[in-house]
């Protein structure tokens, strides 16, 4: 009689939510999109470890005159250092081993190492001129992905999943998807948590092998039709308990149970990709058919989106390279260069760039001297966040510019500095979000991704 009674109640749930339709999907805040939305939805393409912007986009052909010199004092003004340099007793200048190109009818510098990216030059913003306090990567990554340098705020992906909400039911609004470069610095499930947000909102991570995400299957002998009845009767413990306790986490537990109830039909379908036709797999390279590729991280990234997803992050590793820069920067490039430029292609091939936000960079950049020792073949450069570059495209940015200046040893910024906290000041504007007005009130007092800080850069912007 009580299996009979929790069933009717869900079912009578389920029926009201179908009858609610397209309303129901809409779980954002009151009163958002602040404004007119350019974007629905963003892929954050992490690079984690810092690629080096002297090599891939701030062209810097002066360097040549300075191989081997001491960087100036002048220019290095006493920034604080790294403990794999601060020992060193001097620092000469290194320019880059491979060359750079002007792309496009924008001309915009992409270095050869990046020949796909190069191609799609005219569709990317490039700001030269990104920064961070951080030298470290913990602290540098956790500043871009939650807006603080130390652990326990929600990130970026979690603000956006709890002011918008999502376009489905069926799938998370965040979703986050590491690829396997074979090394680099770890990368900690906080960096997509949703910190003192109700869990609901919350990354999921997708893994390459076995279930795509853990604990979606069933129990061997336990079916479908158990699994239904099971969180119904889990669903009503939990309601008395919400109504007793007022606790918000305990609505979250139910709500989560319910979405791994429906992913169930709707990841298999998702992860999928039989059907993709050949060209598919020629646009994004054959990595593509292999889980756990940045390729096949891409095309599932577009599935994702397709399917209402709102936020996307995906992240690669292992471009850390205080050593050996000029044997393992090409293979790190190799790694991203084709699915990168293909998935901003493919979304427009298909008319989802205009309304999707495409974010490509890391956490700093890398220094001009040489780390190490230097060798007519080989050279490392250490950590750099005074400058660095982030390209974007889609979703409100405009196409074929190149914002920011830097001096001529890619070290201190000259014109148009883009803080951190402005990139994503402007990533929440094109979602129709006002970072100074997305808050949540937490142990008194108002916390928001931006802090105290960050101006959109509107001259990037559509």
């Amino acid at each position: 009689m009580t299996r009979r009674l929790f069933s009717g109640i869900a079912l009578a749930s389920l029926m009201n939510q179908e009858a609610q339709g397209a309303e129901h999907v809409q779980r954002g805040l009151p009163g958002l999109p602040h404004f007119a939305a350019k974007a629905k939805r963003v892929i954050y393409l992490f690079q984690s470890g810092g690629p080096s912007q002297i090599e891939l986009f701030d062209h810097k052909p002066r360097l040549v005159e300075f191989q081997g010199t001491d960087l100036p004092e002048s220019i290095r003004n006493g920034q604080r250092l790294t403990g794999m340099s601060a020992s060193q007793s001097t620092f000469p200048v290194v320019p880059s081993k491979f060359s750079l190109q002007q792309r496009g009818q924008s001309g915009a510098w992409v270095g050869d190492l990046l020949p796909y990216t190069a191609k799609i030059a005219d569709r990317l913003t490039f700001i030269k001129t990104v920064n961070t306090e951080e030298i470290n990567h913990d602290p540098a990554v956790t500043m871009f992905q939650t807006g603080f340098r130390l652990g326990g705020r929600p990130s970026l992906g979690a603000w956006v999943s709890y002011g918008l909400g999502s376009e489905t039911d069926d799938l998370p609004a965040f979703c986050v998807m590491i690829s396997s470069a074979g090394g680099g610095q770890p990368l900690y499930d906080r960096l997509w948590g949703s910190a003192f947000l109700p869990s609901r909102y919350q990354g999921v991570k997708f893994r390459s092998g076995g279930d795509p995400v853990l604990y979606l299957s069933n129990p061997p002998g336990f079916s479908e039709r158990n699994r239904r009845g099971f969180l119904d009767a889990l669903g009503q413990l939990n309601k008395i308990t919400a109504d007793e306790f007022g606790d918000p986490e305990t609505s979250a537990r139910v709500a989560q149970y319910e979405m791994a109830f429906r992913m169930q039909s709707s990841v298999p379908d998702l992860t999928d990709i039989s059907k993709e036709p050949p060209s598919t797999f020629e646009l994004y390279g054959a990595d593509a058919k292999r889980p756990g590729t940045f390729a096949a991280n891409c095309l599932l990234a577009r599935r994702l989106a397709e399917r209402g997803v709102r936020f996307i992050q995906l992240y690669h590793r292992d471009w850390d390279h205080h050593g050996g820069l000029p044997e393992n920067l090409p293979k790190r490039c190799k790694d991203v260069d084709q699915a990168s430029a293909a998935l901003v292609q493919d979304l427009a091939q298909r008319g989802m760039l205009d309304d999707t936000l495409v974010i490509w960079g890391g956490e700093f950049g890398r220094t001009v001297y040489c780390q190490g020792r230097l060798t007519a073949t080989d050279y490392g450069r250490d950590h750099h966040g005074r400058c660095f570059t982030v390209w974007m495209a889609g979703g409100g940015i405009k196409p074929g510019v190149t914002y920011g200046e830097t001096d001529d040893y890619s070290y201190n910024i000259t014109k148009n500095p883009v803080h951190v906290h402005d990139l994503q000041a402007t990533i929440l504007h094109c979602l129709g979000i006002d970072h100074k007005r997305l808050t949540y009130r937490f142990q008194g007092r108002d916390f928001r991704l931006t802090d105290v800080a960050g101006q959109v850069v509107k001259p990037v912007l559509l």
